[in-house]
């Protein structure tokens, strides 16, 4: 068999997969270090109450205990940090609490962490959290959005006035208002966001060490960015980042919620240095579900204001946002995120969003997948087609009337974004036409002839990608020819090794297989800005790019002497320097033993981007359903996207697939639940359900890319594109179906058969 060598645009199988397929992936719980100590975690069973410790010195002296820590033992440490507090609109502070690694005297939602110990064994750390005496009183917990703001409601934090941490709004509200009286037409929709767990395939897990000789420490856990995560936990430790070093290993999943700190690490660091051996924690699915970060969490209420030809005018929203019990390290900032996207594609004159982040006696929330975008475009195409139903217009009609249009490009919206490029009506066209959309009404009738209720739905989305820090790193050739990338990014299962080197592999023509990839690891990389918001490959790419370039003009250099040749003259290929035209070449490794050459030839370049990138595109759904039972089927789902360019087909289409399946989970059955208590009633997978591949339909997926010009390569963020442009979908083709056979305009996600029974019960009186 021939090695691989593709460039850039390939369709290129990931070349990770083998390693994976034959179990070779080497994951955090993989790891068994010599000696290694077991933590386990003392979390309340209540949402909200005041609790007292009894004597410690039991637990402490049972068999095989190392160490209990509870807040008393580590006064020393910081609470974490939230790194994105938000601004109330006169530009005070928000009200904020604090996260504190151990919970002091009070916890705020189930599963808050009371105490830490730490023994030989599992078993023998389990019998010493049992034997732990813990005296509860209970208090009020609000976990209900539109309960929590209201002046009565019970504080989630009884040392603030309200549970609104902060209020801030983007627009012209008086403006705004006087649109909206003079409108020919006002379309609203209360709209809600349902909450998601994170369920990636791996739970998190780490394995804390620390040197009494160096006085540093030593983390290995599944992150998406080593960089970001060392400095937080350094802060938290009060130690200097130098002396902690994080290494990640192969990461099962990410999806935004491994991006963060969370109170695991640092505590175990701490145990590590008091107990002076390693110690390890791994997380099980059910605490995951009690401690690791939610996702979405919101309710709207949205208004668009319309001229007498349907185009729009106005746009409110009125945005609460659940923060759940604590500020994570980016949470307050989600949903107003969401917020900067409020106007989607569209062409809207006025606008004015306002948004609440609120405390709750739940799990905190932060980023998952899309982290706000999929948000606001749920809540407008939402609102978008019930303008559409109120003024009898066609849905692509209205769209096509309101869309910005290319030749207004570069277009600056109301929330601050400048959109570089796009061409929003191309792609719904192409999707549409892909979809066979004019062929619906003949499929819709075999649909009734069978009993069932046909439906159609598409949603057009944009969204903000790969806008921030930039990432600095390296490509090297080693002495034997091959190559090394060093990176600041962090893969989680998206192909980053495989996508990397047919970066390089375009500039130096080598198989991938002669391509390392270095990540996760502080040690060995100097900086990076990890992966998340779609970043990794248009800001990762664009970096490795510049450095492959470079490394190849010095290769050219080194080999010009050997080659009697002038570098003009010079070309790589084939995995060496030629001379153009001709046979005469040395190999990448030859060059390596060029005398007075380093140990490695290495290039470093740093991008940064100039702005965020803005993929866009059309989902169109297809669904039935079974008025007798509610049950639902995707028939078919087409989807037309613009990425700017494609640099590995496979694995876009793998990422654009992934975020489908979690947004019709979002749609159709993902529900997170807390009862009137605070306790979470879906806790396990008994009770909240994931889609499986019985619930995914067959997907027809192409792209009509147009070159984002604010990065070199063209290339717009792809990792959370389907997860924004799926929800909506799906649920404009389930209203549409309930509307056409019941009148129903209105039903929220996730849109389960019981769900979707009852607004037919209802309608039917």
């Amino acid at each position: 068999m021939q090695p691989m060598k593709f460039g850039i645009g390939q369709a290129v199988p990931r070349v990770e997969d083998k390693r994976f397929m034959t179990g070779a992936g080497r994951y955090t719980a993989d790891i068994a270090l010599e000696g290694a100590l077991t933590a386990l975690f003392l979390r309340s069973p209540h949402a909200h109450a005041i609790f007292t410790i009894a004597d410690l010195s039991t637990a402490r002296a049972m068999p095989g205990v190392k160490a209990v820590l509870s807040a008393a033992d580590i006064g020393h440490l910081d609470d974490l940090p939230c790194l994105a507090p938000m601004q109330n609109a006169d530009g005070s502070p928000m009200a904020s609490v604090a996260f504190p690694l151990l919970a002091k005297d009070r916890v705020c939602h189930a599963g808050d962490a009371i105490a830490l110990v730490i023994a030989e064994t599992e078993a023998e750390a389990r019998a010493a959290l049992e034997a732990i005496e813990i005296s509860y009183v209970p208090q009020p917990a609000v976990t209900d959005l539109k309960a929590a703001v209201s002046a009565d409601a019970p504080r989630a934090h009884p040392t603030l006035a309200s549970n609104i941490a902060y209020a801030n709004a983007i627009g012209d509200a008086a403006k705004t208002d006087k649109v909206f009286a003079k409108a020919a037409h006002v379309v609203s929709l209360d709209i809600v966001n349902n909450r998601l767990v994170a369920n990636y395939m791996e739970p998190r897990a780490a394995i804390a060490d620390y040197d009494a000789a160096t006085q540093s420490y030593f983390l290995t856990t599944a992150s998406q960015g080593v960089h970001s995560l060392r400095d937080s936990i350094a802060g938290t430790l009060r130690i200097a980042a130098d002396k902690l070093r994080v290494v990640t290993p192969d990461v099962g999943g990410g999806f935004g919620t491994k991006a963060i700190i969370y109170r695991e690490y640092p505590l175990l660091l701490e145990a590590a240095k008091r107990c002076g051996r390693p110690v390890k924690w791994v997380c099980d699915r059910s605490e995951h579900f009690l401690v690791d970060a939610h996702g979405r969490d919101n309710v709207t209420h949205a208004a668009m204001a319309l001229d007498a030809r349907g185009r729009f005018l106005g746009l409110q929203l009125d945005i609460i946002g659940n923060l759940g019990a604590y500020p994570s390290q980016y949470g307050p900032y989600i949903h107003w995120l969401g917020a900067t996207m409020a106007s989607g594609p569209y062409r809207i004159p006025t606008l004015n969003v306002s948004v609440r982040g609120v405390y709750t006696n739940t799990v905190p929330v932060d980023a998952y997948r899309g982290a706000g975008r999929p948000e606001a475009a749920y809540v407008l195409e939402r609102l978008v087609d019930q303008c559409a139903r109120a003024l009898n217009m066609k849905r692509d009609e209205i769209r096509k009337r309101n869309f910005v249009d290319a030749k207004s490009m570069p277009y600056k919206t109301l929330t601050g974004r400048r959109y570089d490029v796009g061409d929003f009506a191309g792609a719904m066209q192409q999707a549409l036409a892909n979809a066979d959309w004019q062929g619906f009404p003949k499929r819709a009738k075999a649909s009734a002839k069978r009993g069932k209720l046909a439906g159609i739905g598409f949603a057009s989305y944009i969204e903000c990608t790969a806008w921030g820090a930039g990432e600095t790193g390296d490509v090297s050739l080693e002495a034997d020819g091959s190559v090394t990338v060093r990176v600041g990014t962090q893969s989680n299962g998206q192909g980053h090794a495989t996508a990397y080197a047919q970066v390089v592999s375009q500039h130096l023509d080598v198989p991938l297989e002669q391509i390392r990839v270095l990540q996760g690891d502080t040690a060995a990389i100097a900086t990076g800005g990890g992966t998340g918001g779609s970043r990794s490959i248009p800001v990762g790419s664009a970096m490795i790019s510049q450095a492959s370039a470079k490394l190849a003009d010095q290769l050219k250099e080194r080999a010009a002497d050997r080659l009697e040749a002038a570098v003009k003259d010079l070309e790589v290929a084939g995995g060496g320097v030629r001379v153009v035209g001709t046979d005469r070449a040395i190999s990448f490794a030859e060059i390596a033993a060029l005398p007075g050459a380093p140990e490695a030839l290495a290039a470093e370049a740093s991008y940064v981007p100039a702005d965020a990138t803005y993929p866009n595109g059309t989902h169109v759904c297809e669904v039935e359903i079974d008025p007798e039972t509610g049950e639902l089927a995707i028939q078919r789902y087409t989807v037309c996207d613009d990425f700017g360019l494609t640099l590995n087909p496979l694995l876009l289409a793998g990422q654009v697939h992934g975020g489908i399946a979690q947004g019709i989970g979002q749609a159709l059955l993902e529900r997170t639940v807390f009862a009137e208590d605070g306790q979470m009633l879906t806790a396990s997978f008994m009770d909240y359900c994931l889609p499986r591949a019985a619930d995914m339909p067959g997907l027809a997926f192409e792209t009509r890319n147009i070159p984002s010009t604010t990065n070199p390569l063209g290339l717009k963020g792809a990792g959370e594109a389907g997860s924004i442009g799926a929800s909506p979908a799906v649920m404009n083709a389930v209203v549409d179906a309930l509307h056409r056979a019941y009148g129903i305009t209105h039903i929220d996600m996730p849109a389960t058969p019981a769900r979707i029974f009852s607004a037919i019960a209802a309608a039917r009186g």
